[in-house]
């Protein structure tokens, strides 16, 4: 039955993006927990702001590429006979939409992990590589110019959907347009203390000194 086909796919998705590499690289060649610094959140920025650079890179790598991999790889499950034909969209759809779901709820992790900006970013470049790569250049550009990480994340996700709909590409069905405009927005709004400090002026900001965590 197709809803057997989709259930391993979101249960495949889900479990590949609640794979916590900012946690797990910490507590491998730190011996720390990196929830108990800066922010307390798991993924890449935090990771950098903890004084390890290279770890927060690999970080980012790893969780984009976690999502990629939740896309491309459900593709080629398709192809075993032992799963009911489903339409393509629907399934990386599917596939994308819980890659990001694990990343921002691992059961792992009592269900607390990132903010979703990386695992994003994966996705994203399996399903439309050329609005995820223009939705980088504006993150970029906005962290070049401000030295936000967060500011840059939240007007990239803005721009992701729109250089999805402007800039050339296939037909989008319901399915595939719902995970394109929902997954920003996701994001948008699990950065909203975020938001609520870039207001009050208590950001952190990457060459200046530590702003609150508050």
């Amino acid at each position: 039955m197709p809803v057997v086909t989709y259930l391993i796919i979101s249960l495949f998705a889900y479990l590949l993006g609640s794979i916590p590499f900012g946690y797990v690289l910490v507590r491998l060649f730190r011996k720390e927990d990196i929830r108990s610094k800066g922010s307390g959140n798991i993924g890449a920025t935090n990771v950098v702001r903890s004084g390890a650079k290279g770890l927060g890179a690999l970080t980012f790598l790893l969780d984009a590429l976690k999502g990629y991999l939740a896309v491309a790889v459900v593709v080629w499950l398709l192809r075993l006979p032992i799963l009911q034909p489903v339409p393509v969209q629907n399934a990386t759809a599917l596939a994308a939409f819980f890659a990001i779901m694990g990343h921002l709820f691992p059961v792992w992790l009592n269900f607390k992990g990132g903010k979703g900006v990386a695992t994003a970013f994966g996705v994203f470049l399996a399903l439309a590589w050329l609005p995820a790569l223009a939705a980088l250049g504006v993150f970029l550009l906005f962290f070049w110019l401000t030295r936000y990480v967060s500011l840059a994340s939240i007007l990239s996700a803005v721009a992701f959907p729109v250089f999805a709909l402007l800039l050339p590409h296939s037909a989008y069905n319901a399915w595939m347009t719902a995970v394109l405009l929902i997954v920003p927005v996701i994001v948008i709004v699990k950065h909203r203390q975020n938001i609520y400090r870039l207001l009050q002026g208590t950001e952190y900001r990457f060459g200046k000194p530590k702003a609150s965590d508050a």
